[in-house]
């Protein structure tokens, strides 16, 4: 595989198409704006820039991958010659759904079309297209150029082919791939959305306020960033999806989402992205401090 195109310019698609540049593949970046691309083109350099300050990349190095990147606002251009498409749109099923659909039609036969999806079904993904056999699941990390795991999911009819294609692929990245079957939130959400929910449920419940339960969990659990603390920066209403993910996959009550998370998402407090969750966040700054909301 020489040709990679990425579906989706934001935080995880420049992310993806930063690593698979760096790396030496030829990426075909694609979003539905030239605005979305130029600013994801400038993470990228901005991102690389840190590499370099660290000495983990020279400027030589940077340009070429920079120059290894090609925007296209049309899927069907961005995808015509690809060896793998990695999908990394926002994660709704709809949404999803109707990329594949393209994505099967317009991409060479034996393209391997892959998704960033972090819960939903990659079995689902797969039945839309012609080409089950070649959908996967490449579940990176944010962020995914200092990440190394990479969940590789097997749909129900993944090939052994594709499987071991994108296992190898994630290890010449750099990455650690672990393959998982196609059950709802894989292995990383299913614990670690629980988890997050419970530490709301906490705060819902007057047990102890926002920096209390994310101090517990750093210093007593080791955490380098507390649940509240990391559902800001995930998202809240992503956090909320993949909840609503897990409890109508599995119909078990202890998936249900806590009324708090639902009313914050319902109401805008997003987190990191909308400026407050349950902590303020300032522009430009790395200053954070609890949203006055959480405060007694």
């Amino acid at each position: 595989m020489k040709n990679i195109t990425v579906i989706g310019s934001g935080t995880m698609g420049n992310g993806i198409a930063h690593v698979f540049a760096q790396t030496g593949y030829e990426v075909s970046l694609v979003d539905i704006k030239e605005e979305f691309l130029n600013k994801a083109l400038a993470t990228i350099s901005k991102n690389m820039d840190r590499q370099v300050s660290k000495g983990l990349l020279s400027e030589d190095q940077k340009t070429e991958a920079l120059g290894k990147i090609k925007k296209f606002t049309e899927l069907k251009e961005g995808v015509k010659e690809a060896d793998l498409i990695v999908e990394a749109a926002t994660e709704n099923m709809n949404i999803k759904l109707d990329i594949f659909r393209q994505m099967d039609e317009f991409a060479p036969k034996s393209a391997i079309l892959a998704t960033n999806t972090s819960s939903i079904s990659i079995t689902k993904i797969a039945a839309v297209t012609q080409r089950p056999a070649q959908v996967i699941g490449m579940h990176f990390m944010n962020p995914v150029p200092v990440m190394k795991l990479v969940e590789v999911i097997r749909g129900y009819a993944t090939s052994d082919e594709v499987t071991d294609k994108i296992m190898d692929l994630s290890k010449n990245l750099g990455k650690v791939p672990v393959e998982v079957n196609d059950y709802p939130g894989f292995v990383a959400n299913r614990i670690l959305m629980p988890m997050i929910n419970e530490a709301i449920i906490t705060l819902f419940e007057g047990v102890a306020g926002v920096e209390e339960i994310d101090t517990v969990m750093k210093l007593g659990m080791a955490h380098p960033m507390g649940p509240l603390q990391l559902a800001d920066f995930i998202g809240l209403d992503v956090c909320l999806s993949i909840l609503k993910v897990l409890h109508d996959g599995f119909g078990n009550p202890k998936y249900a989402p806590c009324p708090l998370l639902v009313n914050m998402v319902e109401a805008g407090y997003k987190g990191v992205k909308t400026g407050e969750g349950f902590y303020q966040y300032t522009p430009g700054s790395k200053d954070i401090k609890v949203a006055p909301r959480f405060i007694k």
